[in-house]
């Protein structure tokens, strides 16, 4: 059992810096999780002055190609490239047409189904409103 600790140290010890900051900062702390251990899709999250939003890079595709899931407190955007198995000789590639399937938990501050999606220059934009009973409220002094 002992073992097993200082095994768990070491492995967390020989992390990269930014992989335990990122681990730390998903640690239930935040505003959302990632249901994924790693994040290997290029994407923004931020709060916004009224809630979170999700940036995902999506160069190519339509809206027709991608799929967005709310089920209860988790967030899914997932597409599926039909030609993946397709054999190409490629000189170069730089550009991601690979399938993902993304999950977030969304903390219940956000009202999830309130959500607004758009396209924006090969953006895929997601704003997730606050819950109205979450919503800060400012109380004056009397």
């Amino acid at each position: 059992m002992h073992k097993t600790n200082k095994m768990t140290y070491l492995k967390e010890w020989a992390m990269d810096p930014f992989d335990i900051v990122w681990k730390n900062f998903f640690d239930g702390h935040s505003n959302f999780n990632t249901l994924q251990q790693k994040i290997n899709y290029p994407v923004d999250i931020y709060e916004i002055e009224n809630g979170l939003c999700f940036e995902l890079a999506v160069v190519g595709l339509d809206k027709e190609d991608l799929e967005i899931q709310v089920d209860g407190d988790t967030l899914r955007v997932s597409h599926e490239n039909r030609n993946d198995n397709e054999i190409v000789n490629y000189i170069a590639r730089g550009i991601a047409r690979r399938s993902f399937d993304l999950a977030w938990k969304v903390a219940s501050k956000f009202d999830l189904s309130k959500l607004n999606a758009r396209l924006d220059k090969g953006l895929l934009i997601i704003d997730i409103p606050y819950s109205e009973s979450k919503t800060p409220k400012k109380i004056s002094i009397k």
